[in-house]
């Protein structure tokens, strides 16, 4: 089975610390990204850990297809343990920075302990160092690449940083990359704040190889020459299609079909993108740099499920409103989705739903923790009853699009998804609209037989997170490719997305989560039957907890 190369870079920025230790062993079982991250910080993060402390950890990895030239291997994952949903999370951004991260030379960079200072940790194939960047407090993320630029000579793919959220420990701040690529959801980026780190930064020339497979130049030409909606519009290609069947969640959850959809349409995206955006080696071109000529506002989006939370959502039907919000969290280092649910649920609780100019003034407030703007940091989950409004978060996560209402397996995995509300976990909607072929449709109405499927999509998804490739390449790397890029036979590699959601479960679970955590905030016809299954598909105890020992032997049979 192919598997990332390199050793763990171990970074104490309180002790100001690096060393090295061997991870063969972890590697050759968990192949990179995701399950590398999962099982490190599974191992060295103790259970009871403040996500706010010291004890806690970001983990960076990529996996093996980030040594390839492909298409659709852009990206990396990040893993710790979330101050939003109190649990074990991975996130993915794509953009440039994982090349900067092979070049490093290491299978993965742990960033632990709390520095008393503002710094910056520079990892090279040489270890790191630490630089205290005191001008930096309170900069924005274009003021932090400004900086490195100026001081280093580092362009923006090199960087990840966070923003004034990330400092002010907003729950759902981001670490952000070439800028407007974010490690979104989950809030690792108000840990990297706690720990007063502005960014860390990749280089180096590193002589590590993985050998890759012929097809990946089949799938890199196909992705170059196939038509696909989203070279056009991004995710926003689906819009007002996921309006038509009912699954737009707008007013903040109160309805699922928003009567202003042509003006956030994927249609009005494309009207303002003025050039191809893209991740490294990625010819499929799916990102949207956009401008708007008449405010000079330029950025990239506003993807698809930022229409539904600063968009539909929120009461707003001007695409340019929703490019200003998406461009303010970029700069401030906040997630689109729970920054634009939050603002949603303020909206409600207001009766101003459609204000653009509140919007937009809350964002802001948010993210310095200024008036309003510190009950709402805290993410829905802990600031809904002072609002005075219902709680549309999952283990404290809050919704994205893709309504389960209405695509009740996307229901189910919400509720099962140990990051939470999180449509990529299992990313059941694409069978459910459907966006893949007849024979891989399902009807979005019930649960009866989807249990097994959403678990068979959670591992698939966990072996795509460590390889690393992007889940929208799912037109182009079916299973057998993913087996033959990987050198692994396709049920192994199952096997291998399995034992890494188990480990995030069985984590979850010391720090009490179970099936009462399982739950979406409306009814499911047949929800507590195809709960049981699911637990059942998993081997797990009919709490929704992992049985003694299941862990712990999946990471001794690694």
């Amino acid at each position: 089975m192919k598997r990332a190369p390199g050793p763990l870079l171990a970074v104490d920025v309180g002790e100001r610390t690096a060393r090295t230790e061997e991870i063969d062993d972890v590697l050759d079982s968990f192949i990179g990204g995701r399950g590398v991250g999962t099982k490190l910080a599974h191992d060295r993060i103790p259970s009871d850990a403040d996500p706010f402390g010291p004890e806690n950890g970001v983990v960076f990895a990529t996996g093996p297809m980030q040594f390839s030239q492909m298409s659709f291997t852009g990206r990396m994952s990040a893993t710790g343990l979330s101050p939003l949903t109190n649990g074990l999370l991975s996130a993915n951004a794509g953009g440039f920075l994982s090349r900067h991260f092979t070049g490093a030379g290491y299978g993965a960079v742990e960033i632990a302990g709390a520095s008393d200072d503002l710094i910056a940790v520079h990892v090279t194939d040489e270890g790191a160092t630490f630089e205290p960047v005191p001008e930096l407090a309170g900069a924005t993320v274009s003021e932090v690449s400004a900086y490195m630029e100026a001081e280093h000579g580092f362009g923006e793919d090199r960087i990840a940083c966070v923003g004034p959220a990330g400092e002010n420990r907003v729950r759902f701040a981001s670490i952000m990359t070439t800028e407007h690529r974010a490690f979104g959801r989950g809030g690792l980026g108000a840990v990297l704040g706690a720990k007063n780190v502005k960014a860390v930064t990749f280089a180096g020339d590193a002589d590590r190889s993985v050998e890759i497979p012929d097809i990946s130049a089949d799938i890199h030409r196909e992705a170059a020459t196939r038509d696909h909606p989203m070279k056009k519009a991004g995710t926003t290609s689906v819009t007002e299609y996921a309006n038509h069947v009912g699954a737009l969640p707008t007013r903040y959850f109160s309805e699922l079909e928003f009567e202003g959809v042509e003006g956030i349409s994927g249609d009005r995206v494309a009207e303002k993108k003025y050039r191809k955006g893209t991740c490294s080696s990625c010819a499929f071109a799916c990102k949207l740099p956009t401008k708007d000529e008449e405010s000079g506002l330029e950025t990239e989006g506003p993807e698809y499920e930022t229409v539904m939370s600063f968009g539909s959502n929120s009461g707003v039907d001007d695409i340019v409103s929703v490019m200003k919000s998406n461009d303010l969290c970029d700069e401030l280092g906040m997630d689109t989705i729970s920054c634009g649910d939050v603002v949603a649920a303020y909206l409600a609780s207001e009766d101003a739903f459609g204000d653009s100019e509140l919007i937009h003034e809350t964002v802001e407030k948010i993210a310095r923790r200024e008036g309003i703007g510190d009950a709402l940091a805290e993410g829905i989950d802990r600031c809904h009853e002072e609002l005075g409004v219902e709680n549309w978060t999952a283990k404290g996560m809050e919704f994205p699009a893709h309504d389960g209402r209405t695509l009740n397996g996307q229901g189910l995995s919400f509720a099962t998804s140990n990051r939470g509300a999180d449509h990529m976990y299992a990313e059941f909607y694409s069978k459910e609209y459907p966006l893949v072929s007849k024979d891989e449709a399902v009807d979005p109405d019930g649960l009866e037989g989807k249990a097994p499927m959403v678990v068979e999509k959670e591992n698939r998804n966990a072996v795509l997170d460590s390889a690393v490739v992007c889940k929208f390449s799912r037109d182009f790397v079916d299973d057998d490719r993913l087996a033959t890029l990987l050198d692994a036979e396709y049920d192994d590699l199952l096997a291998v997305g399995a034992r890494i959601v188990e480990l995030e479960r069985a984590f979850n679970n010391r720090r009490g989560f179970d099936r009462e955590d399982d739950a979406v905030p409306y009814e499911l016809p047949g929800f507590d039957e195809a709960l049981d299954e699911y637990y059942e598909a998993r081997g797990w105890n009919p709490d929704g907890t992992v049985p003694e020992g299941g862990a712990e032997t999946a990471s001794a049979d690694d």
